[in-house]
């Protein structure tokens, strides 16, 4: 009797399996994904399905067209292994004190300019050569990005329940601000002010702003009030930019703020008006922290230290901590701009 040998299956080839379906069957986008040639992901997907005995995908011309019912249940168990096999590799550095490495972070615009730039520059100096990649977008792009694996963590903001995610870490709380056209007669009302009057502007947010289930979209259907969202973007410059071309009033994150420069705009607080938000740092607790990520987290934490942040992530325990304000004191990145 023969036994005729078939080349093993390799994590590289259920790398790129992954990466197809994570890139929408496109294979051109998730040749780059992985840094491969179309050509070289193609073959190594041919010799999976070899190795397998059925196909992965359903085929239309040259594109793929589906996933095959056998492949959805190959990827149920491929994800979690090529997670498994990203924490051995991870505690092997850890092990060694390895300092090189890689750092993906998934976060909004917002948080990406405006809160991450120190603590991020602070870990650098720690660790010159780890290689930092920001992935800014949307909240349920940032999630995404956490739930495929792409992300060492994510940073995303909430003014309700916390997102989901195997791991919520409060960071602090902040307040949106309208701004205005210096001159602008809201700025001369003599009283705080009040849905009512900006119901009568045009506003000019983020792009979260356009869902029915938004805060800025729930606290006017609360007063019974409609808001007119004229425009969204992604970065409070280009509100702000929108505002001063009279498109309409600005909200934006408190944050964002000191990157808003000229005499030219007025801040009026809408703290009264809308919902605090939160901003989190989620993680997978399949995830095994590299060093460097344990050291970033334990900065973000008011009295927190690397040693703390794994034993209570490893533990399933909890850390405690008080939240900050973004304007408060104890705020670890407030404190460090000043």
């Amino acid at each position: 009797m023969h036994i005729q040998d078939r080349a093993a299956m390799t994590l590289t080839q259920l790398r790129y399996f992954t990466a197809i379906v994570d890139a929408g069957l496109n294979i051109t986008l998730a040749a780059k994904k992985v840094h491969a040639t179309q050509s070289g992901l193609s073959k190594q997907i041919k010799l999976l399905e070899d190795e397998l005995g059925f196909l992965l995908f359903t085929r239309r011309a040259r594109s793929l067209s589906a996933l095959t019912p056998a492949a959805a249940r190959v990827l149920e168990h491929a994800r979690p292994l090529l997670a498994h096999a990203g924490n051995i590799r991870a505690l092997s550095e850890n092990l060694r004190r390895e300092t090189e490495g890689e750092l993906h972070i998934a976060t909004t615009h917002t948080q990406a300019r405006h809160v991450l730039p120190v603590m991020l520059a602070r870990l650098k100096r720690s660790y010159p050569k780890i290689a930092m990649h920001l992935a800014p977008g949307g909240d349920g792009e940032s999630l995404a990005r956490l739930a495929r694996g792409e992300a060492d963590l994510a940073i995303v903001s909430s003014s309700g329940a916390a997102p989901a995610a195997d791991i919520r870490l409060p960071l602090f709380q902040w307040e949106r601000v309208a701004i205005v056209p210096a001159r602008h007669r809201l700025t001369r009302l003599g009283r705080p002010l009040q849905l009512e009057d900006l119901v009568h502007y045009p506003l000019v947010s983020y792009e979260s702003s356009r869902e029915r289930g938004s805060s800025l979209q729930r606290a006017f259907e609360a007063a019974g009030l409609e808001p007119q969202i004229a425009m969204t973007a992604r970065d409070a410059d280009l509100i702000a930019t929108y505002v001063r071309n009279g498109l309409g009033i600005g909200i934006v994150a408190e944050m964002a703020m000191e990157a808003i420069e000229g005499d030219d705009l007025a801040v009026l607080p809408t703290d009264h008006l809308l919902p605090t938000c939160t901003t989190w740092l989620l993680l997978r607790r399949d995830r095994l922290l590299r060093d460097h990520t344990a050291d970033l987290i334990a900065q973000m934490l008011p009295g927190a230290d690397a040693r703390t942040v794994r034993r209570a992530i490893e533990a399933e325990g909890e850390l405690p901590q008080a939240v900050p304000h973004w304007r408060d004191q104890g705020n670890p990145f407030l404190a460090r701009r000043r």
